[in-house]
């Protein structure tokens, strides 16, 4: 299974936020179901790790809201409600122009470096190359390093979190999306208007990102 992964660079993991990376993003892609019991023990065999990595992981994601725990029930992954995508559209339309201007102005040589390599991958990222799941984590991967680039913790965090969200919906309609590969490299002259330090550019090339975004999954419900 592939990991996505972005976020800080450098750094060692500790068990903790090794496991919470790794099961958010098997969370985010669905690779756990919407529904879906969370077995800790399970969890914690799979990624060579003690449950207690696995339940402190498993509380963050709780806040997260891509896991509940029921009394008397047990522990599950959330499901996916398409009534979300307006609250979470919300959110990102004002955000996301802020991250991608701010990444404009802040992004340092190893950012941009990081951003060019992803442009790269988009050339490539063509449907005869790349199944969905592929995009998708070429998506998140994309927006995670953007929201790095902009050096605003707060910022980060709270858009890694709604872009998570989102990405659950967005693997929800997987299968009615006819333009998978279109969709995601669209962040192609997005990337290249952050690396050359536009940032009118990149505000406006967010915005319609996340716009296009909504549209496309309301026209395949």
């Amino acid at each position: 299974m592939q990991q996505v992964a972005t976020e800080p660079r450098g750094e060692e993991l500790s068990l903790a936020e090794r496991a919470y990376r790794a099961i958010r993003d098997r969370l985010v892609m669905l690779e756990i179901r919407p529904g879906e019991p969370i077995n800790e023990e399970q969890l914690a065999q799979s990624l060579g790790v003690g449950r207690t990595p696995v339940r402190e992981a498993l509380k963050r994601l709780q806040y997260e809201r891509l896991i509940a725990t029921y009394p008397r029930r047990g522990t599950f992954a959330t499901d996916v409600n398409i009534i979300d995508l307006a609250h979470i559209s919300e959110v990102r339309q004002e955000l996301e122009p802020l991250a991608a201007a701010q990444a404009a102005r802040r992004a340092t040589t190893a950012d941009r470096a990081t951003l060019t390599a992803l442009r790269g991958e988009l050339a490539s990222a063509d449907s005869r190359r790349h199944d969905a799941a592929d995009l998708m984590r070429l998506d998140l991967q994309v927006h995670r390093a953007i929201y790095a680039a902009t050096h605003n913790p707060y910022l980060e965090d709270t858009l890694v979190r709604h872009d998570n969200l989102a990405t659950r919906i967005w693997c929800l309609f997987i299968d009615r999306l006819s333009d998978m590969a279109g969709h995601v490299e669209e962040h192609g002259p997005l990337i290249e208007a952050i690396v050359a330090g536009d940032p009118d550019a990149a505000t406006q090339l967010a915005r319609g990102h996340v716009e296009g975004f909504e549209r496309a999954i309301r026209a395949a419900i």
